[in-house]
């Protein structure tokens, strides 16, 4: 053995041929774009670098997340469109039904006022025509040098004239009726009198006129009632006692019994 060869070498250890042309290319790049800047740095024609920026790529997880907050974007606008238009057409029914009503409400009243004038038209109809038939009956009338129309004697009882009138309650008021179905005011009493075998004038402006006058304090069962002045009444009836009378009153109560306080009369006669 050498004395030398304990002594460890110096030298660097040689690199290998790949390494060396490695760093050869590396540094003939480098130069190489060093080269290329000085050239356009000394050139004043020459054109500006222009940089390219690269935008960034979503994810698949971002991307999920953008399309389904659009979605319920979308889903929120539609469902307040929506929300919009059944409030809109709500208080379109609203208006509608609030004016329906009031238009049924105003016909209803109208309905019911012409329905109570035409009733009311009807009864002033009934009465004006009575008077007048009363005033051309007048007339005709059988009737004594004072105007009193002659009476047949007496041959049977009040209790007779009043059970007849009664009976006839609930019929039907037409006028110039004189029953059996159906009577007028004074058909009413000439036929209820006739029970009694007394023969009475048609009209009831005849009839308030026969017989003698009574007080209404002092009236008894039998005695004929009148509207109006006497000689001209407009209406007659039968006081049946009790403070009663039955009468055929007009077209639409018919023939009633009601208290004397219901239409209180302007007087009476007794021919009994």
């Amino acid at each position: 053995m050498s004395h030398t060869a304990h002594i460890p070498s110096h030298r660097k250890p040689r690199r290998s041929a790949s390494k060396l042309a490695v760093r050869a290319g590396v540094a003939g790049g480098v130069l190489s774009t060093l080269a290329m800047a000085g050239t356009a740095s000394a050139s004043p024609a020459a054109e500006p670098v222009t940089e390219t920026m690269e935008m960034p790529v979503l994810d698949m997880d971002l991307a999920s997340e953008v399309s389904t907050a659009v979605a319920t974007a979308a889903e929120n606008t539609q469902a307040a469109a929506v929300d919009g238009e059944l409030n809109a057409q709500e208080e379109s029914a609203r208006t509608g039904a609030a004016a329906e009503a009031k238009k049924a409400k105003e016909a209803a009243e109208k309905k019911a006022k012409e329905e109570a004038d035409r009733k009311a038209e009807a009864e002033r109809a009934t009465r004006n025509a009575e008077r007048t038939a009363l005033k051309s009956a007048s007339a005709a009338a059988s009737t004594d040098g004072q105007g009193v129309g002659t009476v047949t004697a007496p041959k049977g009882s009040a209790a007779a004239i009043i059970s007849f009138a009664r009976a006839q309650v609930g019929k039907a008021y037409v006028m110039g009726a004189t029953g059996p179905s159906a009577f007028d005011c004074s058909g009413l009493v000439q036929a209820a009198y006739r029970q009694a075998n007394v023969s009475l004038p048609r009209t009831s402006q005849a009839q308030s006129s026969y017989g003698t006058s009574v007080s209404l304090s002092a009236l008894q069962p039998g005695d004929i009632l009148y509207w109006g002045s006497k000689g001209s009444a407009y209406h007659v009836a039968l006081y049946v006692g009790g403070g009663k009378f039955v009468g055929a009153q007009n077209p639409s109560t018919g023939i009633v019994e009601r208290s004397l306080s219901y239409d209180r009369p302007t007087g009476a006669v007794r021919v009994l």
